[in-house]
C-alpha cells in the first residue's frame, strides 16, 4: 500500500436508470502516468469527478493515500490537482493575475511560484493579455499551471492537450514526463489523442460504456502492438522447421488461420523470401503487420461496431 496513491474498488455511479460507471476496480501507483482511454460518454470524466469529490458514487469505495476518501477529503484534496472539463479562469485577468488569485484562494504564500509555473507552461511572455483573449490552447496551459501551484502529488487531467498546436502538445508532454521523473508525481490523464498518450503514459486504462476493459503497462502494450511478419504457405509445419533452423529463433506463433506470425523481423525481406524459397517453402502471403494503439483499443472494445 506504500506506493499506492489511489485505489478504487467496485465503484459504480448511476444517474436515474443509467449506469455511468459499473464495478470499477483500479489502482494507481506513485510515479506513474496513466492514460485513461475511452470514447465520449465512456465514463472518464465521471470517474475523475468522483475521485476529486465533485461527485459521489452509488456504490463502492475510493481510497486516497491509504485512507478512505469520504473521511479524508479535506486532507486528500490538498494533495490532488485536477483539471476537469474546462479550466476555471477569470477572463478579465492576465495569466499572472489568475495564478496570483489562485495562490490567494489556496492559501499558498510563495508567490514566486507564479512566474515558475508561467515559465513551465510556456505562458511567461503573455504580459498584459487578458485570459478572455487567450486561445483555447493557452487556456489549457494556464489551467495546468493553476493545478500545479499547490505542488500536488496526484494530478487528474481531463483532455489537457485539447486544442494545443503541435509545439504546445510537445511542451505539455515534456512537462508531464518531468513531473513524473524528477518529482515522482502520479498523473491520470484522459485524451482522445492516442498517439500522444502512447508517447507519454507508462500505463493504460481502457474504459468503455462505464466498465474497465483492460489495464496494462506500456511494456505490455508494446508486446501487443509490436510489428511482426505474417506468413502463409502450403506447409505450415515445414515453415516452422525452416524458421527454427535457418533463423535460429522460436519467437513465432502458429495462428488459428494457419499462418505464422514471426516476431523477429528479418533485416532484408527480399533475402528472407529467397531463403524460404530455397528451402522449399511456397509462400501464398507475406506481409509486415503493425498494430497501433488505436487499433489495439478498437480490438479491446469490440471493433468498429462500438465507434
Amino acid at each position: 500500500m506504500g506506493n499506492t496513491v489511489l485505489e478504487i474498488k467496485n465503484l459504480s455511479k448511476r444517474y436515474n436508470s443509467q449506469w455511468a460507471l459499473k464495478n470499477i476496480n483500479m489502482r494507481l501507483e506513485k510515479g506513474r502516468i496513466y492514460g485513461l482511454i475511452g470514447k465520449n460518454g465512456a465514463g472518464k470524466t465521471t470517474l475523475m469527478r468522483m475521485v476529486t469529490g465533485l461527485s459521489f458514487p452509488t456504490n463502492g469505495t475510493i481510497t486516497l493515500f491509504g485512507k478512505d476518501r469520504g473521511s479524508n477529503m479535506d486532507e486528500a484534496g490538498k494533495r490532488i490537482g485536477a483539471l476537469i472539463e474546462y479550466p476555471a479562469l477569470t477572463s478579465n485577468m492576465t495569466a499572472k493575475e489568475n495564478l496570483h488569485f489562485q495562490c490567494l484562494m489556496k492559501g499558498i504564500p510563495n508567490f514566486e511560484l507564479e512566474d515558475e509555473m508561467l515559465e513551465l507552461t510556456g505562458l511567461k511572455n503573455t504580459g498584459r493579455k487578458k485570459a478572455r483573449n487567450f486561445s483555447l490552447g493557452m487556456k489549457q496551459r494556464l489551467g495546468i499551471a493553476s493545478v500545479l501551484l499547490g505542488n500536488p502529488e496526484l494530478l487528474l487531467l481531463d483532455e489537457p492537450i485539447n486544442a494545443l498546436d503541435p509545439s504546445g502538445v510537445i511542451e505539455i508532454r515534456n512537462l508531464l514526463k518531468r513531473l513524473r521523473e524528477f518529482e515522482n508525481k502520479t498523473i491520470l490523464i484522459s485524451s482522445h489523442n492516442l498517439p500522444e498518450l502512447y508517447q507519454t503514459a507508462t500505463d493504460y486504462i481502457i474504459i468503455h460504456n462505464g466498465e474497465i476493459k483492460e489495464i496494462l503497462t506500456h511494456e505490455e502494450l508494446e508486446e501487443h502492438c509490436k510489428s511482426y511478419v505474417s506468413i502463409k504457405c502450403t506447409d505450415i509445419n515445414q515453415l516452422a522447421m525452416v524458421l527454427a533452423k535457418n533463423l535460429h529463433t522460436d519467437n513465432f506463433k502458429v495462428m488459428s488461420d494457419k499462418s505464422i506470425s514471426l516476431y523477429d523481423l528479418p533485416g532484408d525481406m527480399e533475402q528472407f523470401g529467397s531463403m524460404l524459397y530455397n528451402n522449399g517453402i511456397i509462400i501464398t502471403k507475406l506481409t509486415i503487420v503493425e498494430t497501433s494503439l488505436e487499433e489495439y483499443y478498437m480490438n479491446v472494445i469490440g471493433g468498429d461496431k462500438n465507434v
